[in-house]
């Protein structure tokens, strides 16, 4: 199959083809299909993406692991920093008694000096180790200062999107199953838009790649701009975002998925090395509301149904699931 398709033999590509054809994700066969009725190659950037999306937590799960074996040495260290200053301290105590004792025992003149030379010297040693826990200690502090940022950096990688900003599927699939588990507990409202750019394959084939990129980010930077507080805004894949609106209802975010709708709409697309300006940036929006107890699936699927039909009604429009009932679903040819 992979051959069939043109599907460069690559280990990565293996293992996504091997789970297609056993089945083993729903989602994965569903993106490979819409791939395959879209008529689009799979070209190593379209390989990748479906790799990222759905394999790709295993490089940053190693990174991660890596970072976090780096801070447990460090830490180490710092216990073993302590442990020679814990050391020092306790010699510095016993030097303190013995001479404490001798003094009791009323030494001459000649014996009180050696005893207070010695105790200065162990005094000095004393101030030395402390020195060098401090500078130890400060080293040490800063390295796993850098260690934490390495983390935090990790972290927002493994969930966003490199090329939108915008949160990715994962963070996604997250941020929808904690929403609804708040919806079911609060009684609250949740619904979610699932967007799709018109047109986006034609738009790609006719002004390249790169232009392709920049209308995605200037989607993105567009919705975005429209979520606010717990909304989280997110690349669904390829050309199709989502937007988890918790505690909104139904009209509520068909209202926000008109302002998006219109946003885009509203600006041009121009080549800025050549000025020309190369069209309309149009989206089609579906938007659904939580029902309690329903799988998350069944949820996604009618946001997704309600955007299929905003596409077969000429697309540029917002549909919510209230005009499904009582329409047949059917399947989006691009």
């Amino acid at each position: 199959m992979m051959d069939r398709h043109g599907v460069p033999a690559h280990p990565n590509n293996f293992i996504i083809w091997y789970a297609f054809v056993a089945d083993r994700d729903p989602e994965l066969t569903k993106a490979i299909n819409g791939v395959l009725r879209a008529g689009q190659k799979f070209s190593d950037d379209v390989c990748a993406d479906l790799y990222e999306r759905f394999f790709g937590t295993s490089q940053h799960e190693a990174e991660l692991r890596a970072v976090g074996q780096r801070i447990e040495n460090a830490v180490a260290q710092v216990l073993a920093y302590l442990s020679t200053a814990n050391q020092g301290a306790a010699q510095y105590g016993e030097a303190l008694v013995s001479f404490s004792g001798e003094l009791n025992r009323d030494p001459a003149p000649n014996d009180l000096g050696d005893l207070i030379r010695g105790i200065l010297d162990e005094t000095k040693s004393m101030i030395e180790v402390n020195r060098q826990l401090e500078e130890r200690l400060e080293n040490s502090s800063g390295e796993i200062a850098r260690l934490r940022e390495d983390l935090d950096q990790l972290k927002r990688e493994a969930t966003t999107d490199a090329l939108t900003g915008l949160a990715n599927r994962k963070l996604f699939d997250v941020a929808l199953r904690e929403a609804a588990l708040e919806g079911e507990e609060d009684r609250s409202f949740l619904s979610l838009l699932m967007i799709d750019i018109d047109f986006f394959k034609q738009f790609n084939d006719s002004h390249g790649h790169m232009l392709g990129d920049q209308v995605l980010k200037l989607v993105a930077r567009t919705i975005q701009d429209s979520v606010k507080g717990k909304d989280t805004a997110a690349r669904y894949g390829g050309e199709e975002f989502a937007v988890i609106l918790p505690g909104t209802r139904l009209i509520e975010a068909i209202a926000v998925a008109d302002t998006i709708r219109r946003n885009v709409a509203s600006r041009k697309v121009l080549n800025r090395r050549t000025n020309q300006v190369l069209g309309q940036v149009t989206l089609s929006i579906g938007v659904a509301e939580y029902e309690f107890g329903e799988s998350l699936g069944a949820f996604v699927h009618r946001a997704d149904e309600a955007l299929y039909m905003a596409k077969r009604e000429g697309r540029n429009r917002v549909i919510s699931q209230t005009e499904l009932r009582g329409t047949q679903a059917l399947d989006f040819e691009p």
